[in-house]
């Protein structure tokens, strides 16, 4: 227990520290022109890949939840060390050519000045507006890591994780119960794959095959999208009917029974979060304005030390 609070104590001493650090125009000065150079880039990639937005948004999140919002997650693999976006959670990431296309029109501009986890939190933000979603002023002023180990995917929340572990899982990082509610309406974005939620839909536990909690149809539908032992790497499920469009469709088909993940499913077996999810299904712009809350908290933390002017090299 001790152990415990020593791990939420410093956490959430890192949130304070990168909410201090942070502020709005923070290149208004040293880089006057980095938030349109970064929108630019994530508008041309999102015209040729309607993919990009969620990709964007679930690798800032991947980002956050290690050491902080350092940009750790965009470093590639080299020598003897394995990167963070080799680890098993991110072998699915990609869009990383957004980023560096990013930072190189942001180093033309100012040179050595905006890090790569600043453009990545931008980036983000421009995803999300640019599928119909709130736009929002994001603080800047992180410093980019020199640590990225696959190792350290291991501390993501997963797919499969129950209410408790989630709870941990946010609270540890300084975020809380309703941080994690909001949070998880990012998945009205993008594709998983089968092996995802395959436990909800095969050898669910010793009584059921597929998870009760699911609507029929829909697990139906799942498990021929995805049978067992699948071996097409690429099939899958829509987040959501509208995995395009930054919407509460999320919310609306979760009360449904129609949720993805385990972790989506957990959010209806506690009495605030149920609440929650109903009040986001109910009203879009209430879950915009606790989704901008909760990124920016979120994007808050912070945990880096310098520039780099390669996102993809720790020099």
């Amino acid at each position: 227990m001790a152990a415990l609070i020593a791990s939420f104590l410093l956490a959430f001493s890192l949130l304070l520290v990168g909410v201090n650090a942070l502020m709005v125009d923070y290149y208004a000065e040293t880089c006057p022109g980095v938030e349109e150079a970064v929108e630019e880039a994530v508008k041309k990639a999102t015209a040729n890949d309607n993919t990009v937005p969620a990709a964007l948004l679930r690798m800032h999140f991947h980002d956050c939840f290690i050491r902080g919002c350092d940009g750790s997650v965009l470093v590639d693999s080299q020598g003897n060390n394995t990167a963070e976006k080799d680890g098993p959670p991110n072998i699915s990431l990609h869009a990383f050519y957004v980023i560096d296309n990013a930072k190189k029109a942001v180093e033309e501009l100012c040179p050595g000045v905006v890090s790569c986890a600043d453009i990545l939190a931008l980036a983000a933000r421009d995803a999300v507006a640019i599928s119909g979603g709130p736009i929002w002023e994001v603080p800047t002023g992180r410093k980019d890591g020199k640590i990225s180990r696959a190792s350290d995917t291991s501390q993501l929340p997963a797919p499969t994780f129950n209410f408790s572990q989630l709870k941990q899982s946010f609270s540890q990082r300084g975020l809380s119960t309703g941080n994690l509610v909001a949070l998880s309406g990012g998945h009205t974005l993008g594709f998983a794959h089968c092996s995802s939620f395959q436990n909800r839909i095969h050898n669910f536990d010793a009584t059921d095959d597929v998870d009760p909690s699911m609507n029929p149809a829909f697990a139906d539908s799942l498990r021929k999208a995805c049978p067992a032992h699948n071996k097409v790497r690429s099939a899958g499920s829509a987040m959501d009917s509208t995995n395009t469009v930054f919407d509460n469709t999320y919310y609306k088909l979760l009360l449904q029974g129609k949720g993805l993940f385990s972790s989506d499913e957990a959010l209806l077996t506690h009495r605030k979060t149920m609440e929650l999810v109903a009040r986001f299904a109910d009203s879009q712009k209430a879950f915009e304005r606790a989704f901008v809350k909760a990124m920016i908290r979120m994007s808050s933390l912070t945990g880096g030390d310098g520039v780099r002017l390669d996102c993809r090299v720790v020099t």
